[in-house]
């Protein structure tokens, strides 16, 4: 490897040019993980521009490869999640075959996340529209989590970042209010910046609360073997629990 860090490089691949998730990971992120940025270029959050955009993320792919980073990260769900829990899979399968890396996906964090934190059935809110909100909701109950509700918030995908938090913080406590049984709030999506609010809402709600910037440290944390604990951004960072084990075939 030409350029390396000394607990491990990964190479994250942003959907969109849009800034707060990639300077938000990096601040959150032990001091010796590296990250080697790269940016797509979504902009209108479509279901069509996420179907078009995965040749664009498999350049990057190769790219980090040649580099040498030892984890490739594509960020943003949508562009994975419309392919699919098992589409998604096979996506990753034959990336690392041709690649020879890890290649995790935020659709791949957040489910080992939940699954981490014993979550079974959970309330998601989102900035997509109700089309795409089914979509993401699927792929998380053929992942095995019970998605009790999927709620978008009205705004335009490239104005999210200027929803103040408070205003996520009250969508998604009236959505998980609907679901009192429910055992997470989960925060699809890095456009928002929100996660001065997810210990918050865990006091609250007394339910752990998942963001994907979160998702993305504790699993790069996790992968890399590296064990910070930190507080102030709700349970995951701060109780660092282990990745899940692959189930066992009979």
């Amino acid at each position: 490897m030409a350029f390396s860090s000394w607990r491990g490089t990964m190479g994250l691949i942003k959907p969109t040019h849009r800034p707060g998730s990639l300077e938000e990971t990096i601040r959150l992120l032990p001091e010796g993980i590296g990250v080697i940025p790269m940016t797509v270029g979504i902009s209108e959050g479509s279901s069509r521009e996420f179907h078009e955009v995965l040749g664009v993320i498999e350049g990057y792919v190769r790219q980090l490869a040649e580099i040498g980073v030892d984890l490739i990260a594509p960020a943003g769900a949508p562009p994975f999640m419309v392919h699919g829990y098992a589409g998604e899979r096979r996506i990753l399968d034959r990336w690392e075959q041709a690649y020879g890396l890890p290649v995790v996906t935020s659709g791949v964090t957040q489910v080992e996340a939940m699954k981490a934190l014993g979550v079974s059935r959970m309330v998601g809110i989102t900035y997509f529209p109700d089309e795409l909100n089914k979509v993401f909701a699927k792929y998380f109950t053929d992942a095995g989590i019970t998605v009790l509700e999927m709620a978008g918030i009205d705004v335009a995908f490239n104005q999210v970042q200027k929803l103040s938090a408070h205003e996520v913080y009250a969508h998604a406590k009236a959505a998980f209010l609907r679901h009192p049984d429910a055992d997470m709030i989960y925060l699809l999506g890095a456009g928002w910046r929100v996660l001065d609010i997810v210990a918050v809402l865990e006091e609250d709600l007394d339910v752990p609360a998942l963001h994907s910037v979160a998702a993305r440290v504790w699993h790069t944390q996790r992968h890399f073997r590296v064990g910070q604990r930190t507080r102030g951004f709700g349970r995951l960072l701060a109780e660092l629990p282990p990745l899940p084990q692959p189930a066992v075939e009979a």
